[in-house]
């Protein structure tokens, strides 16, 4: 039994004639005969009574009837569910956003997207990029924002912002004065960096050993703003990308150019390319990119 036999049972039921229910279903009074007919000998039970024109439903016919309603009514909310999501009216989204990006790129992108779909619903998770790249890839999250190139295989991405590491120094740093530091030079500085959870972890020591010495970190956390107070109180130095050292405070700090190497900062969208993606999903993929990237956008301007 389909969806459709159901609908014929209902509508004869409803209107007790087969013609009448051919004629609101638009379709012939033997076909419906044929379909009913079909449903007695599959279900092995009368449905109708029939005196002359009129039907009547028996016992075993008003049982099922009274399934049948419930099975459509159903399938017609899940329809009209599955068109919500199609049409963008509904929808889920669980984005990983690293703390240091989030209040830097993405309210305004996030509030943008609300007002045009108010009944999409988001739900932000707050972790480090290497965490976010991972639950990405483990199916954990349908998006998320990690510094590229990624590590793990099978995501896809946008870039949306590339920029360097700045050297972040104590004035009463020796080399606070300098406009160019060699990562060389610090190698007998405590270093203040992100978690090992945190992409810029790994990287910073990883082009420290490139540079001959191990760095010596006292110090780590998850919060840009508290690493930057531990410089700002002396306790060692750090390297923060050119978009969050414009956000800290430059009395208490010094912000320097690090060279040799230039250590870049590549942010980007990644989602899972062999996933199933909701239209909710895809739309803010698509959203975040047309914002992100616009050219005419000064504030989102690479």
């Amino acid at each position: 039994m389909d969806i459709r036999q159901m609908q014929y049972l209902i509508e004869v039921a409803r209107l007790k004639s087969f013609t009448k229910a051919a004629s609101a279903l638009f379709v012939t009074q033997p076909t419906i005969s044929k379909t009913i007919k079909g449903m007695e000998e599959e279900l092995g039970v009368v449905l109708f009574d029939r005196v002359g024109k009129r039907v009547e439903l028996t016992d075993a016919g008003q049982l099922i009837v009274t399934q049948a309603q419930q099975i459509v009514t159903s399938f017609q909310n899940l329809t009209a569910e599955l068109d919500d999501l199609r049409n963008l009216k509904r929808g889920h989204i669980r984005i990983g956003l690293p703390p240091m990006v989030g209040s830097s790129f993405f309210p305004r992108v996030i509030g943008q997207f609300h007002q045009r779909y108010p009944e999409i619903t988001i739900q932000l998770f707050e972790d480090g990029a290497k965490k976010v790249e991972s639950d990405v890839a483990d199916g954990l999250l349908e998006v998320g924002v990690a510094v590229l190139p990624t590590v793990q295989e099978g995501l896809c991405s946008f870039p949306f912002v590339e920029e360097k590491l700045n050297l972040v120094v104590h004035p009463s740093h020796p080399l606070a004065d300098r406009e160019q530091v060699e990562l060389a030079e610090l190698a007998g500085d405590g270093f203040v960096l992100f978690r090992q959870d945190f992409t810029l972890h790994d990287r910073i020591i990883a082009e420290c050993a490139k540079a001959g010495f191990q760095p010596h970190v006292i110090y780590e956390s998850s919060q840009w703003d508290l690493i930057s107070e531990m410089v700002g109180v002396g306790l060692g130095i750090t390297l923060l990308p050119e978009t969050i050292c414009r956000e800290i405070g430059k009395e208490r700090v010094r912000i320097l150019s690090l060279v040799n190497p230039v250590i870049p900062w590549k942010l980007g969208i990644i989602w899972r390319e062999d996933r199933y993606l909701s239209f909710a999903t895809r739309e803010w993929i698509r959203f975040a990119q047309e914002v992100l990237t616009s050219p005419g956008d000064n504030e989102y301007s690479l």
